[in-house]
């Protein structure tokens, strides 16, 4: 066999072990970052029931799963599929990236290509921890956004060949307009999503518990719970006229009563008691109880606004456009699907960032050849009308 033949062979499985790799590496993403973790303290996993830290040679991607069966090797309790799934999705995806941008041998040499390869590497990467971490929590950090959309844009600029492009800073442009044009756009609608669906209403039978508080220190989310229902703050409060209306009986700042005679009502920057401000930095939590809520309501996460500015920042704006509506379609398939297959009422939440996820790997493949023939039927509608 040629060293080309031979180079035909192993690479792809070379490319295939990488992202078993690294979908390893995110399954510790997925699990720790929005619980607060570091990443990297302890260095191995550690089985989250025993707490146990697994050693290197039961720590293979795909095969340790297998062998072990699912099962943690000393407390017996079973480790989620999703690892599995994990780690073989993201080497296919990986796979498949590099069977598309170096169909042969020769590709190798132009190290622009490599480059691509790269970064839609990471970008699949941050994708598919999106998706998992949106499943679980309904939230997709910062970390994963707004890093994402920095590395994005440097690559932009340093990978030309990104954007089909020769010159590095007509390159950086588009993944400048295309963290623009995604912000801006999604942005909008999730804007004009609140004036459309108004707001969620809560009634209690009887006082039921409710909380602010901002539990795992500086850096977590603020969570609002009301009763069994719960938010994250910036959900809630996305613009500066949002409020949250209560029918309160008992109330407490840091656990200390607070006397009220009218009303409580709590805004993106303060609480007001009686009409009296109260800045939100002065109370670290607010308890009591209430009969009533009336909540802002989200068409959407303001997290899905930021992680559409990060897949246009690295594959540009027409991208972004193309992964709203996409993802748009998709979302309404399933719902229609979940509402009349499997019977779930409309009211229930649904994470669109594995939605958005979808519909950017789409693109990676497909999409632009689908935005080119799209854009050509409407050309032509166009002439007839």
């Amino acid at each position: 066999m040629s060293p080309e033949s031979i180079l035909a062979i192993l690479l792809p499985i070379f490319a295939f072990g990488i992202g078993a790799a690294i979908g390893s590496f995110l399954n510790v993403v997925i699990y720790r970052v929005p619980n607060g973790l570091s990443v990297n303290r302890p260095k191995r996993s550690f089985c989250p029931n025993c707490q146990k830290q697994i050693p290197i040679a039961l720590n293979i991607p795909l095969l340790s799963w297998l062998m072990l069966r699912g099962k943690c090797k000393w407390c017996d309790v079973a480790i989620s599929p999703r690892y599995f799934v994990v780690e073989l999705l993201t080497g296919v995806v990986f796979l498949a990236i590099w069977m598309l941008k170096v169909p042969e041998a020769d590709a190798l040499r132009d190290y622009g290509i490599l480059g691509e390869v790269f970064a839609l590497w990471l970008l699949s990467s941050l994708l598919i921890s999106a998706t998992f971490i949106d499943f679980d929590h309904f939230i997709i950090p910062d970390s994963i956004t707004i890093g994402g959309s920095i590395v994005g844009l440097v690559l932009s600029f340093t990978i030309p060949s990104l954007h089909n492009e020769v010159v590095w800073w007509k390159s950086g442009l588009q993944g400048a307009l295309g963290i623009v044009v995604g912000f801006t756009v999604l942005w909008l609608v999730v804007l004009l999503g609140k004036v459309a669906f108004g707001k969620i209403r809560h009634a209690f039978d009887e006082p039921t518990e409710f909380s602010i508080s901002q539990p795992g220190g500086d850096e977590t989310p603020i969570m609002i719970k009301l009763g069994d229902r719960e938010y994250e703050w910036g959900d809630v409060f996305f613009r500066k006229w949002d409020r949250l209306e209560m029918e309160t009986q008992e109330l407490f700042f840091n656990d200390e009563p607070i006397e009220f005679s009218e009303s409580f009502r709590v805004f993106g920057d303060r609480f007001e008691v009686d009409g009296k401000r109260v800045e939100v930095e002065e109370v670290k939590r607010v308890s009591g109880k209430i009969t009533s809520a009336v909540v802002p309501r989200e068409a959407m996460g303001y997290g899905d606004v930021k992680f559409v500015a990060m897949i246009g920042a690295f594959q540009g704006w027409q991208c972004a456009v193309y992964v709203l509506f996409a993802a748009s379609v998709i979302g309404a398939i399933v719902g229609l699907i979940q509402k009349f297959v499997v019977k779930e009422e409309w009211s229930r939440p649904l994470p669109f960032g594995p939605y958005l996820a979808l519909a950017a790997f789409l693109w990676i493949f497909t999409g632009p050849a689908i935005w080119i023939w799209y854009l050509s039927v409407l050309r032509v509608r166009a002439g007839l009308l």
